[in-house]
C-alpha cells in the first residue's frame, strides 16, 4: 500500500512539475521568476531520483528515503512559498499551488513514515546491543526479577 501511495504520489508531483515547466511564460525568465524554475527542475531532479530507486532492484533504505524526502518537502514548502508569494507577477495558476500543497502534504506524509521507520530502527539497534552487553551474566550483574544488585541469602547456611 505505501509503495503504491508513494508511486502515485511520485508521478503527481512529476506531472505537475513537467506541466509548469511547459507552460512557464518566456518573459518570466527576465522578470525575476526564474527561482520557480529552478525549484522545479530540482523538485523534477529529486523526483527522478526516487523513481529510479523503486524501479532499481536495490531499494531505498529508511535513512535514504527520510533524507530524500524530507529534501523533497523543503523544497515543496520553499516552491509553494514563492508560488503563492509572486503569483500575479509570474502568472502562476492558482490550481498548480492547490497542487503543489497537495503534493508536498503527501511527501510529508511519507516522509513521517520513513523518518519513524529509522527511529524505530535505531532503538532496536540500541536494545540489542544493551542486551549484547549484558549476555555474559543472564542476571546482568544482578537480580533480574526485582532489578536490584545481587543479594546476599539471610540466615544459616
Amino acid at each position: 500500500m505505501r509503495r503504491r501511495l508513494a508511486s502515485g504520489m511520485i508521478a503527481t508531483i512529476g506531472l505537475a512539475t513537467a506541466a509548469f515547466l511547459d507552460a512557464a511564460p518566456a518573459q518570466a525568465q527576465a522578470s525575476g521568476c526564474e527561482k520557480m524554475q529552478t525549484l522545479l527542475q530540482e523538485r523534477q531532479s529529486l523526483v527522478a531520483s526516487l523513481n529510479a530507486a523503486q524501479k532499481s532492484k536495490r531499494k531505498l533504505t529508511p535513512q535514504q528515503a527520510c533524507s530524500t524526502m524530507g529534501k523533497l518537502v523543503s523544497n515543496g514548502a520553499t516552491t509553494v512559498k514563492f508560488a503563492t508569494d509572486n503569483q500575479d507577477w509570474c502568472q502562476i495558476p492558482p490550481s498548480f499551488i492547490d497542487g503543489m500543497k497537495a503534493d508536498n502534504q503527501k511527501a510529508a506524509t511519507i516522509r513521517n513514515q520513513a523518518c519513524n521507520a529509522v527511529k524505530q530502527q535505531a532503538e532496536m539497534m540500541r536494545r540489542a546491543q544493551q542486551q549484547a552487553q549484558g549476555s555474559g551474566n543472564p542476571f546482568g550483574g544482578g537480580d533480574s526479577i526485582t532489578g536490584g544488585g545481587m543479594r546476599i541469602p539471610q540466615g544459616a547456611l
